[in-house]
Order: structure tokens, then C-alpha cells, then sequence
């Protein structure tokens, strides 16, 4: 029987501030010297990551692991943590708020994480750890990951907010070519949002349910990182409330043109209706219409045409219609 090999992204033990790489062709779930931790960045790709994950994992860790689809998410099992993160989608070709998702299973001795697409935070901590640098432990880790996930969250947020900051002066210039561009920008922002809003109660579910698997030290740190994505998440909840409000000004304002056109309309079609009355009535091609044979009569009636329509302005003067 063949001997079973695994190609994993990035593996490597962790201990005391270093980091050895992995060169087992199976590695084991620990280890082997028992002290620190260990990292598998496994590509679910490879058919043979499920296989790895069955072996040494509980099967319903095992199975969440390997879900093509998944959601930010936080739950103890057995002696580990199942977590579900998000990051925003830097890949070529790929739009930002088309989340990638990151898997891990956590346990005193084991992080595996595992992915489909591309995730840089993963790359930067692989970059540190081939220099011989590593966290000191797990929650260190799980620290230094979430910063790489927030910072890049973090810099979506803000070019959303400077963008944001650039539709609110057109909007206030009255420019009438940003409604199109806000409508994009508002789309991104809800995306980003409803993607990363179940990521705050996931973390905050991380912090409840460590169960003494962090030291207090590193417990520290990762508080902090969880705070920052917090506030990241909360700067996007502000730049969505935001862009809402400058489309609402665009409408409101939109609305209050189309009010006043429709009152001028309705002030003029309010001063011609008792001339287009008069000219009618004194249109009709009858016999006994007065006038018809005086020369004056048509300079009479335009006077009087005349005479009338300023007395309707001034009529609507006085009442404060104009």
C-alpha cells in the first residue's frame, strides 16, 4: 500500500518565539517533540487535505473544515475551537467585498487552517515563520492573524470613507452625475458589512469560549486584535449609515425641485386658464359676438387679456403663492 503524503500550503512547529518547518510526508497532529505548537495552511484543492483532515481531526471539525460555502462562526468542540473567519478578497481579478473565507481548528498543540482562495495574512505570518520567527503561542498566533485579516479590512474601510467623503462635497455642490457612483460605493459597503458583521459576534464568542486554551499574556494581544475588528466592522456600519444619508439628501433635494417645478407649472396653467376662457369665449364663430365690426375690438381684448393676467399675478402676490 502506497505510504500517504500531504502537500500542505505552509506547515511548521512553533516554539518558544521559533519556527521549524514540517517535512513529514503525513504529519502527525502534533508536534514531535511535544513542545509548542504546530500550523497546517492546508489547500482544500488537494484531495488529500479531507483525507489528513478525517484522520486526525473530530469528523465534524473534519466536515466544517472542508465546506466550500461557510459563514464567520465560533463554537468549542472536544478539546479545540472551531472558527470561521473572513478577509476582504485582494486577488487579481477578484472584486474586494467578494469575501475569502479562512477555517481553523484550534487546540493546545494544533492550529489547522485551511482555504480555497488565496488569503494574504496567511502569506505574511508563512514570510515571518521561514525567517525562523514564530509566535510564542497559540494566541499569539491567532493575534497576529486577525491583525493581517483587520489592516487589510481596515484599508478597504478607509478608501471607502475618503470616497464617501468625496460623493458627500458633490452632493453638496449639487452635482447631478454622482448618483450612479453612490449606488456602487453604497452596494460595496452593504456587501462588506453583511459579510463581516456575523465576524464581531464570532470573535466575541472566541473570547467567551477560550476555555483556558490561551495563556493570559497572549490573551491580551488577542483582545486587542479582536477590538480593532471591531472597530473596523463599526467604521464600515458609519460609512453605510453615511452614504445612506447623502443618497436621502440627493432624493430629498430631487423631490423638492421636482415640488417647485410643479408649482410654477401650476402657477402659470393658474394665470392662463382664465385667458384661454376669455380668448375661447371670444373666439366663438357666431352671430352677435360683439366687436366684430369695430377695428379697436382686437387691441380691446388683448388689453383687457393683458389687464387681467397681471391682476392674477398680483392676485397670487398678495396671497403668497409667488
Amino acid at each position: 500500500m502506497p505510504a500517504k503524503t500531504l502537500a500542505p500550503i505552509h506547515a511548521f512547529d512553533f516554539d518558544a518565539g521559533h519556527a521549524t518547518p514540517v517535512t513529514e510526508d503525513w504529519p502527525a497532529a502534533a508536534p514531535i517533540a511535544g513542545v509548542g505548537f504546530r500550523w497546517l495552511h492546508l489547500d482544500l484543492s488537494d484531495p488529500a487535505s479531507a483525507d489528513w483532515l478525517h484522520a486526525h481531526i473530530p469528523p465534524v471539525a473534519a466536515s466544517a473544515l472542508t465546506q466550500t460555502e461557510t459563514r464567520p462562526r465560533c463554537d468549542p468542540l472536544a478539546d479545540g475551537i472551531l472558527l470561521n473567519l473572513r478577509g476582504v478578497n485582494l486577488n487579481p481579478g477578484s472584486a474586494r467585498e467578494d469575501m475569502v473565507s479562512l477555517r481553523l481548528w484550534v487546540t493546545p498543540a494544533l492550529v489547522v487552517t485551511s482555504r480555497i482562495r488565496r488569503i494574504r495574512a496567511t502569506d505574511e505570518l508563512r514570510q515571518q515563520s521561514d525567517s525562523g520567527r514564530g509566535p510564542d503561542s497559540i494566541a499569539l498566533f491567532l493575534s497576529e492573524l486577525l491583525h493581517g485579516l483587520s489592516h487589510r479590512i481596515e484599508s478597504v474601510s478607509l478608501e471607502l470613507d475618503d470616497r464617501t467623503d468625496g460623493i458627500e462635497e458633490e452632493a453638496l455642490e449639487g452635482a447631478g452625475d454622482v448618483h450612479e457612483r453612490l449606488s456602487a460605493l453604497r452596494l460595496e459597503a452593504i456587501k462588506l458589512r453583511r459579510y463581516l458583521h456575523p465576524q464581531r459576534e464570532a470573535l466575541d464568542a472566541l473570547l467567551r469560549n477560550e476555555a483556558g486554551l490561551f495563556d493570559p499574556a497572549g490573551l491580551v494581544l488577542l483582545r486587542e486584535a479582536v477590538d480593532r475588528t471591531r472597530r473596523t466592522i463599526e467604521e464600515l456600519d458609519a460609512t453605510r449609515d453615511r452614504l445612506a444619508a447623502v443618497q436621502d439628501q440627493i432624493a430629498s433635494e430631487q423631490v423638492r425641485l421636482l415640488g417647485r417645478n410643479s408649482f410654477v407649472l401650476s402657477v402659470v396653467a393658474a394665470v392662463f386658464l382664465p385667458l384661454g376662457f376669455l380668448t375661447g369665449l371670444f373666439g366663438v364663430n357666431i352671430a352677435g359676438m360683439p366687436g366684430t365690426g369695430t377695428p379697436l375690438a382686437f387691441w380691446l381684448l388683448a388689453g383687457a387679456s393683458a389687464l387681467l393676467g397681471l391682476a392674477i399675478v398680483l392676485l397670487f402676490r398678495l396671497l403668497k403663492w409667488l
